[in-house]
């Protein structure tokens, strides 16, 4: 991804802070929503020719096949980008519409009435349209069908952490799109880094809801208002460019951060004293058992 040249010779004399960043794209994965999705928008395009030329019967048989492939594209790609996410968490629901199914599903109607429109027929259009039903199932897959959490921890807990996280994602979503109004690539990178400490967390908590209600402060309230003071810098920003405030905002994110980073920290260092204190409670119980495995004789030498 292309970056704005910082440093002494650029147009505002300073050179972008790296002191803490990790990279925007730590952690990224290439996405699946792309390359064969894309061709799925591409592919029914010559629908549009057979539908003029051949009578209303044929125009809006074509273009009803059009519009189901092009809908079963779209489908299929937010259904991989659903499941995307879904694989990313540890805890998280599934989605609530089968949207790959779906486009299964549209994408053998689509067929179907393409191949009506073609042959006027009744078994070539319920043979593509099973067909293609079927090859697109195989090609992309079902949707997840199951909510995901942590084996041990009761149900309520988990939907718990799924709904802080859902919630959460959707704030930093939010400020992506703020901040994109600006106009200012130093920043959106910023937010990025300050966007990978927030996930930090979000995934601590998901590997012990325990960790929930000491993070939900930091879930809910700071990430709530760095949403908002980022919507309000991108406002003013766009207008004015005005520097002071973007000076004001960047040194926030960097405030915002180090006390999300402090805080995962945290949790991580009580999640090990946990572990530490159930290690000496089973020892103390091993030790009241008066019980000592007997040591081999080439262990006595």
């Amino acid at each position: 991804m292309a970056q704005r040249y910082g440093g002494k010779y650029s147009p505002d004399g300073t050179a972008p802070d790296t002191s803490t960043d990790r990279g925007s794209f730590q952690g990224a994965k290439r996405t699946r929503a792309g390359g064969r999705v894309n061709l799925l928008f591409l592919a029914p395009l010559p629908l549009i020719w057979s539908a003029f030329g051949n009578g209303p019967v044929a125009l809006a048989l074509n273009l009803a096949a059009l519009g189901s492939l092009l809908l079963a594209a779209w489908m299929t790609r937010e259904g991989i980008l659903a499941q995307e996410a879904y694989e990313a968490r540890k805890v998280a629901r599934r989605p609530g519409f089968p949207r790959k199914m779906s486009g299964s599903l549209l994408t053998g109607i689509g067929l179907a009435l393409a191949g009506f429109a073609a042959s006027g027929g009744i078994v070539a259009p319920v043979i593509y349209g099973i067909i293609g039903t079927v090859l697109h199932s195989f090609a992309f897959g079902l949707d997840p069908m199951k909510d995901k959490g942590l084996e041990g921890v009761d149900q309520f807990q988990t939907d718990r952490v799924a709904r802080a996280v859902e919630k959460a994602e959707t704030h930093l979503a939010a400020m992506s799109d703020a901040i994109k109004r600006a106009g200012d690539r130093q920043a959106e990178s910023r937010v990025e880094r300050f966007q990978t400490s927030v996930r930090d967390m979000l995934r601590t908590v998901e590997n012990d809801p325990r960790d929930l209600t000491a993070a939900r402060k930091y879930m809910g309230i700071y990430l709530v208002g760095a949403r908002d003071a980022t919507v309000k810098f991108a406002d003013i920003y766009a207008r004015s460019r005005d520097a002071g405030a973007r000076s004001d905002y960047m040194m926030l994110l960097t405030d915002l951060e180090e006390n999300f980073v402090a805080k995962t920290q945290k949790l991580l260092a009580d999640s090990h004293t946990d572990l530490e204190i159930e290690i000496d409670v089973l020892r103390d119980r091993l030790q009241r058992e008066g019980i000592r495995p007997e040591r081999q004789p080439d262990q006595q030498n």
